[in-house]
């Protein structure tokens, strides 16, 4: 008995303990800084620990100070996870082969940015772009964002035949994140200004900023945007098709307050495909090579 003991020991340290092997591994998440970095920590820990639980491995958020920052933790692996906008994820997804979206929100096949303004300008929603914000001062999100940025100034550049450095006759600028944006029009440090449609709606909800005061002025056409996206190294630390547990355990996300972090009512799956419109509008404005 003794014998065989001291065998199946060899055996074990042989082959190595798999279980317990990926107890001492740990798969680093991280998401776009489109808004506040301390409540984006409050928002996705409980996201990391939700996957630690189903997964049964340990998963950790590593918060990002930059939209471009992501993208290079990513490449780097040091993170394995990410959500990402449209263009960041395009962007990592190109860095890194093999890298895979994996999940989306319902409502991300169909995204949209919104144009506002503060009401001292005198414009009001309506279904044509507003070419009049061009006299008038303006900022983007972040120089990464896809809904702040990327998609607003394609559709800029779509309906007045110029980029922006064209269109606007003051300089334009970037806020930096959707809700600094929203603040810095509501607060008329900016008389206009685009921004995820998601992010707006919610800060209304929230009373964090008054639509009659900042007020939003034109629906851009519909895109894909945010998504999931994991690195190839997923399956090298934890086994084959663990990426696809990975995806199955965020789709299972069924917790309104887990899926409040994302600002999505639910999880779809998500394909590398999707997102070629966005990579081709991001090599057209020579944000993606």
């Amino acid at each position: 008995m003794r014998l065989l003991l001291f065998f199946a020991l060899l055996v074990s340290a042989a082959c190595g303990d798999t279980s317990a092997d990926n107890d001492t591994k740990v798969l680093m998440f991280s998401a776009i800084p489109d808004e506040n970095p301390t409540l984006l920590k409050e928002q996705y820990d409980p996201v990391a620990q939700y996957l630690s639980d189903k997964l049964g491995i340990t998963v950790k958020y590593v918060p990002a100070t930059k939209y471009s920052a992501s993208v290079e933790m990513f490449k780097n692996g040091q993170i394995q996870l990410a959500w990402f906008g449209g263009l960041t994820g395009a962007q990592a997804r190109a860095a890194v082969p093999g890298a895979r979206a994996i999940a989306q929100g319902i409502e991300d096949p169909k995204y949209v940015s919104y144009f506002i303004a503060h009401k001292d300008t005198g414009l009001t929603e309506s279904k044509e772009f507003p070419k009049a914000i061009s006299d008038l001062t303006f900022t983007f999100g972040s120089e990464s964002s896809t809904s702040g940025r990327l998609m607003p100034e394609f559709f800029i550049r779509k309906f007045s035949g110029k980029a922006p450095d064209e269109f606007f006759s003051k300089k334009y600028q970037f806020s930096g994140a959707h809700d600094k944006t929203a603040y810095q029009v509501q607060d008329g440090t900016v008389q206009t200004g685009a921004l995820s449609y998601k992010k707006y709606e919610s800060m209304v909800k929230a009373g964090k900023i008054d639509p009659k005061v900042c007020r939003k002025i034109w629906t851009t056409p519909t895109y894909a945007d945010y998504n999931f996206t994991a690195h190839p190294d997923i399956d090298k630390m934890f086994g084959p098709g663990f990426t696809d547990k990975l995806q199955k355990t965020l789709l299972e996300m069924s917790d309104p307050k887990l899926l409040a972090a994302f600002q999505r009512s639910k999880l779809i799956v998500a394909k590398n495909e999707e997102f070629d419109g966005v990579v081709e509008t991001a090599k057209a404005l020579k944000l993606l090579r």
